[in-house]
């Protein structure tokens, strides 16, 4: 019965997943890219849940490490022949590398998990107000070098030329992939003993649990999984550094607070729900047909709903749409016959 209700937890998510990869089937080339989006949005919210969610410390920095998983994708699938064109200060290696989709996608996997592990080993000692203003700092510092470090990237220009390969079925397996994978880790030894030190750290370090380790461990993972959808991004979007920093930011967490940020379930609904939201909106902000009239909101619009949206579910329901709960089936009573 435990084992069954693992695996219910598991496909709660799943189905959800699958189900809006069956609508954007469904749907025009111009709103498929909304379905799309929304997936790519799942993955990255699921890799902020895998920290945010089992340590209760918020992080401003995430984004850094979907940015850099961005770049490291974008720039070593870009065909070589094209690099001195658009990213003519490339260094030698970068310049003459291309790498096919799937790889680009490991390789933005492994540059976000090891940029993790290096700022982690100083941040993860920090807890509260500091640890978020410490990530957010990172944020910063990555943006930055980013933007004016052109031999990594193109600098302050919008990446081109890179192969746009993530479609609706890339982007639901990349989302299924970082679902299986937070679930294995708040399933396993390692998760379990991490929500201990949220739940009660006293008592955690008592039993021998090195809450920096395994915020360290955490941490490392996460960052691993958002440069995976990084990747899943710039193979999406043409994307520029300011378009992976605080607006970003902002939505993503807004997604992991609506939904329920202590449970995976919470993660996913919050991320397709705010996604669904983010572009009706978007589409608003230019003018949009309803009901036979013309809804035609200011520019900035969305920023400001999600905003009044994420501080009221804080105010009526600080454990999100979902409660904080992992999915599960309603029970059936059994009516007790009359004695």
């Amino acid at each position: 019965m435990r084992r069954a209700g693992e695996l219910t937890q598991l496909a709660g998510p799943i189905v959800l997943v699958l189900l809006a990869a069956l609508l954007g089937t469904t749907a025009s080339t111009a709103t498929q890219v909304y379905f799309i989006n929304s997936l790519v949005s799942v993955a990255i919210v699921v890799a902020l849940y895998v920290f945010i969610g089992n340590t209760g410390v918020l992080s401003f920095g995430h984004i850094s490490f979907v940015a850099l998983g961005a770049w490291t994708a974008g720039v070593l699938s870009v065909p070589s022949g094209v690099k001195p064109a658009i990213m003519p200060n490339l260094v030698g290696f970068l310049r003459h590398t291309t790498v096919g989709n799937v790889p680009s996608l490991a390789f933005a996997a492994i540059v976000g998990g090891v940029f993790a592990l290096v700022v982690g080993l100083a941040l993860m000692r920090l807890s509260g107000l500091a640890a978020g203003i410490a990530t957010f700092a990172v944020l910063q510092i990555v943006n930055n070098i980013l933007q004016y470090y052109e031999k990594i990237g193109p600098g302050q220009n919008t990446f081109s030329s890179v192969p746009e390969t993530t479609g609706i079925w890339q982007a639901a397996v990349g989302a299924l992939l970082a679902v299986a994978v937070a679930f294995a880790y708040q399933r396993s030894r390692f998760g379990r003993m991490l929500r201990a030190t949220r739940e009660d750290p006293a008592a955690a370090s008592a039993a021998g649990i090195s809450m920096y380790r395994q915020r360290l461990g955490a941490f490392v993972l996460s960052g691993a999984l958002a440069g995976f959808a990084g990747g899943l991004y710039v193979h999406l979007l043409p994307l520029n550094a300011n378009a992976l920093y605080l607006d970003l930011t902002f939505v993503t967490l807004a997604m992991l607070v609506v939904g329920g940020a202590s449970s995976l379930w919470g993660a996913v609904v919050g991320a397709l729900a705010i996604s669904a939201l983010d572009s009706f909106l978007s589409e608003a902000e230019n003018g949009v047909k309803i009901l036979g009239g013309t809804l035609d909101l200011p520019s900035g619009t969305r920023v400001i709903v999600e905003g009044i949206l994420m501080a009221l579910i804080l105010i009526a329901r600080p454990s999100g749409l979902t409660g904080g709960r992992e999915f599960a089936l309603p029970r059936l009573r059994r009516r007790r016959s009359p004695a």
